[in-house]
């Protein structure tokens, strides 16, 4: 959930993405591999500069689920997501 959420504030350069949600860049690489074949977030190329690199971006499924979580959050009263 923290990775949707912070692909969904913006950040959508991996390495950033793995510092938002404070983990190690192997379980980061594994859970966006997981969250792309699930159709939440997608993988794109930027090429406008010399290098390309990957980009992500939140799906409007990745948007549903994180909206369903912050649900029930504010039902059993928990901090919010995002």
């Amino acid at each position: 959930m923290d990775i949707l959420s912070a692909v969904m504030e913006g950040v959508d350069k991996p390495t950033r993405i793995m510092y938002a949600a404070k983990l190690s860049w192997r379980p980061t690489q594994r859970i966006l591999s997981r969250l792309v074949d699930q159709g939440l977030i997608e993988v794109r190329m930027n090429t406008e500069s010399r290098q390309s690199f990957k980009r992500y971006v939140i799906t409007e499924k990745g948007i549903n689920l994180l909206d369903y979580f912050e649900g029930a959050r504010e039902i059993l009263h928990l901090e919010p997501l995002y």
